[in-house]
């Protein structure tokens, strides 16, 4: 591995712009990561198709193919979103890509790394603890002495694990000295409202701002409060005050990754922060970021939300498809995903195509990266591109966990080439002025394909009141299962002629967009049958193991 100070370097970023945290992690200080200098990379943005439990290697492939770029000649870098401790100990294992294209120091980064995730954890909990303890002393906020009503209290709790248990809780047992007892839950730290705060906030100023602007609950007389009702913004911000500052590491390649923030892309807006993304393409020539789940998801909110509040657009767009996820897509269970079948791979196509269109929708040209993995039929990959370039879809294999950037040098030079000749032009699914419902029906009939979007009574009155406090012209993050087009987990492929149901819809106003809850999808989420927390171990002289 090389040195942190020369993967700066690479960046144009001198020693005393980093803070070291160790010898291979540094943070990119205020005055270089918060500048308003002109961005003159080239962005390729990276996503995939509705994937299958165990993820299609989109952060792989945005590593392999950074590492690609690289060995053409290009001074590439990535963007990168932070693993979460949920799914690390979950079902998907690390989150720092794979084989020969992944971070490093990987064991680091996966767990703990510079704290970040643990400083929104403890922000976001602070907030809470502050709403409780007004509530206790009924102490009055915002100069007016309003009072929050124990009823009406929408701020949640987080935490940085999968834990089903803590969905719904009762807090304040035991008595008056203990609290006043009310209905509370939890939700995992990736689908905080201080999450996105702290990925869309351009410096501090910002954050402090928007901090203040998060909604706590209602008064009994129906008046919202805000954290800066009780004066909450400024301690938060001390909590997050080096979460803000990028993180700056390697590839096993030694290409330069911004990582930092860690929203999920089907329950937040699924794309890393708006300063390490703007930072990277200041100091880079090319710059490889992620956005997930699937396209539907994590794309469309890094285009719809995050390209609006920065001020950015993608020059290429690249697809991740692997043949299990179209094989599983094509009514093949998961787990026997990995085996040979024309037919299945055939129907799973529809799927991919659907993902294409939607690409389109924003007036841009796709170009799909078909991933490699072990074991895969020459003759299914084979179908597959020939398939593409039949539709004219410009395709390549992705064989970047095995062989690193060697895996992808043509692909790479077909995606720099159309990046550099690209002249980007923003296409939104909807305008902000849209009212709310209209904006959500766009999103579910262009990407999703949906007929038409059913809204509970309670979603209703929740979007009513959402217009009359000002939050009509709000973006939308929709949180929606990643496993499906639609909103119902087992419909795979490219369900038709179906209606989607948004049975909650939640304001997260320092954030500055809604969040429709739709189908069964859930904020925080829960370990499977077999964790792999139970693969993960501490060798004697120090070396974890068993994390990716």
């Amino acid at each position: 591995m090389r040195t942190i100070d020369e993967v700066a370097a690479d960046l144009g970023l001198a020693a005393g712009d980093v803070q070291p945290w160790g010898p291979h992690v540094a943070k990119v200080l205020p005055h270089a990561a918060f500048r308003d200098d002109p961005l003159s990379a080239r962005l390729v943005l990276v996503s995939a198709i509705s994937p299958t439990p165990a993820g299609e290697g989109k952060t792989t492939c945005t590593i392999g193919l950074a590492q690609a770029a690289r060995r053409i000649g290009v001074r590439a870098a990535c963007a990168l979103r932070e693993p979460s401790l949920g799914p690390v100990f979950g079902q998907k294992g690390g989150g720092t890509g794979g084989g020969e294209s992944r971070l490093e120091p990987s064991a680091c980064i996966n767990l703990h790394f510079t704290g970040d995730l643990h400083a929104v954890t403890s922000a976001h909990n602070l907030l809470a603890a502050l709403a409780d303890n007004h509530v206790f002393f009924r102490t009055p906020a915002g100069g007016d002495g309003r009072e929050l009503d124990p009823r009406q209290v929408t701020f949640r709790r987080v935490l940085d694990m999968n834990d089903r248990f803590l969905r719904k809780t009762v807090i304040g047992l035991g008595g008056k000295a203990m609290g006043v007892p009310r209905e509370d839950g939890f939700d995992i730290t990736a689908a905080s409202e201080v999450m996105a705060i702290l990925c869309l906030s351009r410096d501090y100023a910002d954050l402090k701002e928007r901090l203040g602007r998060i909604l706590l609950g209602f008064a009994r007389d129906g008046d919202p409060l805000y954290a800066r009702d009780l004066g909450a913004q400024g301690a938060m911000a001390a909590l997050l005050r080096d979460a803000l500052l990028p993180n700056l590491v390697q590839t096993r390649e030694g290409a330069p990754a911004l990582v930092h923030g860690g929203p999920f892309g089907n329950i937040a807006h699924g794309c890393n922060s708006l300063v390490a993304t703007r930072l990277a393409l200041r100091r880079a020539d090319v710059v490889f970021t992620e956005a997930g789940f699937g396209f539907d998801l994590g794309a469309e909110k890094f285009l719809d939300i995050k390209c609006r509040a920065a001020g950015i657009w993608p020059h290429a767009v690249v697809l991740v498809a692997t043949l299990r996820a179209l094989k599983f897509h094509g009514g093949i269970p998961a787990a026997e995903s990995g085996r040979e079948d024309a037919n299945a791979l055939a129907l799973g196509m529809a799927n991919l195509e659907k993902h294409l269109e939607s690409v389109r929708q924003f007036g841009l040209e796709p170009i799909v990266a078909l991933n490699v993995r072990a074991g895969d039929s020459e003759a299914e990959q084979r179908y597959v591109l020939e398939r593409l370039r039949h539709s004219s879809v410009e395709a390549g294999l992705a064989d970047v966990f095995a062989r690193g950037g060697a895996g992808a040098v043509e692909l790479a030079e077909r995606i720099v080439a159309r990046a550099r000749a690209a002249r980007p032009s923003p296409r939104y699914t909807y305008d902000l002025a849209d009212p709310p419902d209209t904006k959500i029906r766009k999103i579910a009939r262009a990407i999703y394909g949906a007929s038409d979007v059913d809204f509970t009574v309670a979603a209703k009155a929740q979007l009513d009141r959402a217009v009359r406090l000002g939050f009509g012209e709000a973006p939308i993050c929709m949180a929606k299962t990643h496993l499906s087009l639609s909103d119902d987990e087992k419909r795979v492929g490219r369900p038709r002629d179906f209606e989607m149901t948004v049975r909650e819809v939640r304001i997260a106003a320092g954030a500055g967009f809604l969040v429709p809850l739709t189908g069964e999808i859930l904020t925080m989420p829960g370990l499977p049958r077999h964790p792999h927390a139970l693969d993960i171990d501490l060798a004697p002289d120090g070396t974890i193991v068993g994390v990716e």
